[in-house]
């Protein structure tokens, strides 16, 4: 079985959103991501890198709230470089008054949760060193806990008043999934991309290049058996994946042809379009 891209990296993601000047202010002013670009009635691009935004926001006109039984997008997750830089982020987010709705120790990384104004999920973490992962057994994969998070000892790591900004280096690290069926989803991101499965919880699973620990998480907690939302609904409209280089990208795009052609949306010798089993598209591009 073929592999994806072992230096692959999530490069940007797509979400619609209910009202545009708002949750532009969200994203710069409580999550720390600098505007890059915008046209403030229909599009605006943000993220820590002026010439690589890793967030565009598409406004919607007429949104109608995601039905609560649907699939779409469970959290995007924005890594941060260093424990410090995740505390600077936390400080910063609770300056602006904006509620925290958990947070976990998750072994591999330390992470808190909240939600945008159109109660998309955001995850924000640190990874802890490679070398400290806990792994199965076998030794394939790693082994992923949910455990109190110590935010007194996180905190600690900055305090000095929050930044405006997030930290440099800081981009999207995952983005897990609502899905109709963890099996069949699961399937397609292991046997017609090559992501390779890192983990396993009850209804979920977590897939990834290059031994990460997760680049796609799946869950049904929510969503088994459900259609997506709308398209008058705020969410996920596209995850933006780049590859090494072109050889990389011909290899995906012959796999995916010869195991999932229906997958498939478009083709050519920079940008490869995949439609996911339910329904979600992926950019695939090389650097």
């Amino acid at each position: 079985m073929s592999t994806i891209d072992p230096d692959l990296r999530i490069g940007a993601v797509q979400l619609a959103v209910g009202d545009l000047p708002r949750s532009v202010d969200f994203y710069e002013r409580v999550l720390g991501l600098p505007l890059q670009s915008s046209e403030m009635t229909e599009v605006a691009q943000l993220g820590a890198d002026p010439e690589h935004p890793t967030l565009e926001l598409v406004g919607l006109r007429d949104a109608t709230p995601p039905p609560a039984h649907s699939t779409g997008l469970f959290h995007v997750a924005w890594l941060h470089p260093t424990r410090a830089a995740l505390a600077d982020t936390v400080r910063r987010i609770a300056s602006a008054g904006w509620p925290i709705d958990g947070a976990a120790d998750h072994g591999v990384s330390e992470a808190l949760y909240l939600s945008d104004p159109d109660g998309l999920g955001i995850e924000i973490y640190a990874d802890r060193p490679r070398a400290v992962w806990e792994r199965p057994p076998d030794g394939k994969g790693v082994r992923m806990v949910t455990l109190a998070l110590d935010i007194e000892d996180l905190l600690a790591q900055w305090q000095e008043e929050p930044s405006a900004r997030i930290a440099p280096g800081s981009g999207i690290g995952h983005v897990h999934l609502k899905v109709a069926d963890v099996d069949r989803a699961d399937a397609f991101y292991r046997d017609a991309l090559g992501f390779e499965e890192q983990a396993q919880m009850p209804s979920a699973a977590f897939l990834a290049a290059g031994g990460y620990h997760h680049h796609i998480g799946l869950n049904s907690w929510q969503s088994r058996g459900a259609p997506t939302a709308p398209s008058s609904a705020p969410g996920l409209r596209r995850i933006d994946f780049e590859l090494s280089g072109a050889p990389a990208l011909e290899a995906l795009a012959r796999v995916v042809t010869d195991v999932a052609p229906a997958a498939v949306l478009g083709q050519d010798r920079d940008v490869l379009l995949v439609g996911d089993p339910d329904g979600q598209t992926l950019r695939f591009a090389h650097r």
